[in-house]
């Protein structure tokens, strides 16, 4: 999402290029043997691992380096949440959603005492990158294994969601409901059902009237 963000401020010039793994095009094995995407390619340079390339596009790509901000509270805040999403989607269990509501509830807490549009500030950085594809994950996944929802009472949470949803950079860079459901399909050795794969790719981007109609009047 980085990317797409610097692509969006025209600071560079982005091509992305989908594969699927279960059947990745003979170039791709050839180059990239079973190294799972992300892989950023900046001319002619593989680079593997999320690591290395958040650390490439910090000190070589144009711009990069405003993204990354200094922020201890925030980053421990959502350093955490993916992994209790992945307890969450393990089995449904009322003891761990409650743990990854409560998390959600500090993330919303943070907003509302900082009462910025993102997390830092009022313009993006790199967590916000980091944080709204897990709210999305949240939002899908959590839904579609364990029916669980981000709470509207986390209006503060849904402001921020909103905001993100109206950028470009996530919406481009968001994979379809069906491609996100799938991933945790195959984590946990499930396999898509027939109608399943003929779906019209969705984009869940709604947000709860009551949260919505606050936004529209600002």
């Amino acid at each position: 999402m980085d990317l797409y963000l610097l692509a969006e401020l025209k600071t560079i010039s982005l091509k992305v290029t989908t594969v699927d793994m279960q059947k990745p095009p003979p170039d791709f094995r050839t180059n990239f043997e079973a190294t799972h995407p992300p892989i950023l390619i900046d001319n002619g340079l593989a680079i593997l691992e999320n690591e290395k390339i958040e650390r490439h596009i910090m000190k070589s790509v144009p711009g990069g380096h405003n993204l990354f901000v200094q922020d201890k509270e925030v980053a421990s805040l959502i350093e955490n949440l993916y992994s209790k999403l992945k307890l969450v989607l393990v089995r449904k269990d009322e003891q761990k959603s409650a743990s990854l509501r409560a998390h959600l509830g500090r993330i919303d807490g943070l907003l509302e005492r900082r009462g910025t549009r993102f997390l830092t500030g009022d313009t993006m950085c790199c967590f916000d990158c980091e944080l709204m594809p897990r709210l999305q994950h949240i939002r899908v996944a959590g839904k579609y294994f364990v029916d669980f929802e981000i709470p509207t009472s986390f209006r503060s949470l849904w402001r921020y969601m909103y905001h993100m949803y109206q950028l470009d950079a996530f919406t481009q860079s968001c994979p379809a409901d069906q491609d996100i459901i799938n991933h945790y399909k195959l984590q946990q050795a499930l396999k898509m059902k027939k109608h399943e794969e003929l779906e019209t790719p969705t984009f869940t981007t709604s947000i709860p009237v009551d949260i919505n109609d606050s936004n529209a009047e600002e």
